[in-house]
């Protein structure tokens, strides 16, 4: 490990680090994806998408476990990519991963500030412009909270999570007396053109899929934070599997509660969907309690967004892959705080420029073959390299090769505009480091 990373205070414990976890996973995702969900999958078939991502969720987690173990640091997939694939291959990935990461990173602080003024909104009416004001304002804030040692950080994310668990269980608990067993289950197979299930349900069911995936995502937020968690080998993996079982659990009580007690059409075209669930079975005073918690879940995930993804540019400056003003640690709060600066700049940026649906889309299919594909094949090939590993993934290589076969189902069906985005994005990382830092030497780990 470098000097520098030596400087990030190893202090999370496994509970804090779950918590992060948690927080991130949840976020606003759920209360906005599951209309999208059930408006393609027709209904109560949007439970499918939903077990999608959590088995994606637990074989891509295997491969974030074992790497995580393994090293421990700052960066997260920066590090492992380097690691998994020796050399200059091995380097340009970790380039493009960081390269990404400055795009697609702030697209998920945007997406958040972005769902939170759109809930913001059964609250108090906004317009366009006003909702785009808060968005704004609420990433500064975020960058704000986070400007602060990360001892202070860890107890902070304790209460959060306890606020966003608290509100998804009596979110759950409230829809148990009014629950319709027939409304909430899929009694037959989808009608597709007069016929059964075709490849009309199976893209539509990766469509579905990306955006339950999207609620998933933070499962491997710990790895980023890998610097600054104790006893990292052990508690590293045991965070991602906690985290992924508790909020796929939660989720998928979320979705049945939801489909027994509302109407799948009020569902498909509700921008409020678990604001109108509590109005439906309490009133519209209680629903506004309710609202105000999930704005607070919102706020929760956009805080531990912010904290991990600031700590990947942080990684590629200290090895000589990035700029070097990223590399640079506060000198009291022991925080890589310009690399924060820089996301929450471009996040708030783009919270103004762009939509929830078409961000949602852009942050998954820009990371599935820089980062998730290439870290499954990798940890492949690495198994027959390196033996010895502090933590070994159950069934190898069973969880790795089923994480890439949904990647690329989810990556097929998220529309041509987005693969050819991601396309070219890639290919313009690539430009960039053949151009200016191919013969750049990272500083040892």
């Amino acid at each position: 490990m470098s000097d520098s990373q030596a400087t990030l205070s190893r202090s999370l414990s496994l509970t804090q680090a779950t918590a992060i976890n948690m927080i991130d996973m949840v976020g606003i995702g759920p209360f906005i994806t599951l209309s999208l969900i059930v408006s393609l999958m027709a209904g109560p078939w949007s439970i499918a998408a939903w077990l999608v991502g959590a088995v994606l969720a637990y074989a891509d987690g295997c491969v974030w476990a074992e790497l995580g173990a393994r090293w421990p640091q700052a960066g997260g997939s920066y590090v492992f990519l380097q690691k998994i694939f020796p050399g200059r291959g091995g380097r340009m990935m970790s380039f493009l991963f960081v390269w990404q990461t400055v795009i697609q990173a702030p697209l998920v602080v945007a997406s958040a500030a972005i769902g939170f003024a759109q809930y913001f909104s059964y609250l108090v009416p906004l317009g366009f412009y006003e909702k785009k004001v808060l968005s704004g304002a609420l990433v500064l804030m975020m960058v704000w909270l986070l400007y602060r040692n990360i001892q202070s950080i860890g107890k902070l994310s304790l209460v959060l999570w306890c606020i966003t668990g608290g509100t998804l269980l009596w979110l759950i608990g409230s829809g148990i007396p009014h629950f319709h067993w027939q409304q909430a289950f899929p009694h037959s197979w989808p009608k597709v053109g007069g016929q059964g299930m075709k490849l009309v349900f199976v893209a539509a069911l990766g469509q579905a899929s990306l955006k339950a995936v999207y609620s998933y995502l933070g499962y491997y937020n710990v790895c980023h934070l890998g610097a600054e968690i104790k006893v990292p080998e052990r508690n590293i993996p045991r965070a991602i599997f906690i985290s992924i079982s508790g909020i796929a659990v939660l989720y998928l009580l979320m979705q049945t509660m939801v489909m027994g007690n509302l109407d799948g059409q009020v569902i498909a075209k509700s921008e409020f969907v678990v604001s109108l669930y509590f109005e439906q079975i309490y009133n519209h005073a209680t629903a506004q309690v309710a609202t105000a918690l999930i704005l607070c879940i919102a706020l929760a995930s956009l805080f531990s967004v912010l904290l991990g993804y600031s700590r990947v540019p942080y990684a590629a400056a200290v090895d000589g892959l990035f700029f070097e003003v990223f590399g640079r640690v506060h000198p009291r709060h022991r925080i890589p705080h310009v690399s924060l600066l820089m996301l929450g700049g471009l996040g708030f940026l783009f919270s103004l420029l762009f939509k929830m649906k078409e961000v949602i889309t852009a942050i998954i299919t820009m990371r599935i073959i820089v980062q998730f594909l290439a870290q499954a094949v990798g940890v492949m090939a690495w198994h027959r390299r390196e033996k010895e590993r502090p933590w070994r993934m159950p069934l190898f290589p069973l969880p790795a090769i089923l994480s890439m076969l949904i990647w690329f189902l989810i990556f097929c069906t998220a529309g041509w505009w987005y693969i050819a985005g991601a396309g070219g994005i890639i290919g313009l990382g690539i430009g960039l480091y053949w151009l200016f830092l191919r013969h750049s030497v990272p500083a040892k780990q």
